[in-house]
């Protein structure tokens, strides 16, 4: 076989190219990367935005912009949301989390739907969790861990069911 020949792939009967799927592990691993992205950075860019105080600007100091409840409105958004983005306590994990959500995006276009936002939603869930525990030093009461073992159950059960 030379370098340049196609690479034959099996066919069923009716002669269409057999679409081959990852492995399970692929999915697996996605799917706690996703919650990984969304869940762990969520508790930093809430630290972030709360210790954050924005500098004075100076265009908001202007009468034209005082004088008009829009003006002082827009300017005011837009100055804090460039400001907080320019914090890098708060664009690295934001970075992150939208990465995460480029990865569901790309995986729910391969991996069942009906599956793939229970489990990411939960791995989310129980990141987000770990993360307040790690940053804020949040004690994970009872319910909560409670709560987290059912979720866990629950997506047990429903890929269990999908395998049946």
């Amino acid at each position: 076989m030379a370098a340049s020949d196609p690479i034959t792939v099996p066919t069923p009967d009716d002669g269409l190219p057999v679409e081959q799927q990852p492995p399970a592990i692929n999915y697996i691993l996605s799917f706690l990367l996703v919650g990984l992205a969304w869940g762990l950075t969520t508790p930093f860019i809430r630290r972030a935005a709360r210790t954050h105080t924005p500098p004075p600007h100076p265009l908001l100091e202007t009468d034209s912009v005082r004088s008009s409840w829009w003006k002082k409105r827009v300017f005011t958004a837009f100055f804090g949301v460039v400001d907080l983005l320019k914090n890098p306590r708060y664009a690295v994990p934001l970075l992150l989390n939208l990465t995460g959500s480029i990865w569901f995006f790309l995986l729910i276009g391969k991996a069942e739907l009906s599956l793939t936002v229970p489990i990411v939603n939960t791995c989310a869930f129980l990141f987000t969790v770990i993360g307040e525990w790690w940053v804020e030093k949040k004690v994970i009461s009872k319910h909560t861990m409670v709560g987290m073992v059912l979720s866990v159950g629950g997506i047990a059960l429903c890929v269990q069911s999908k395998n049946n």
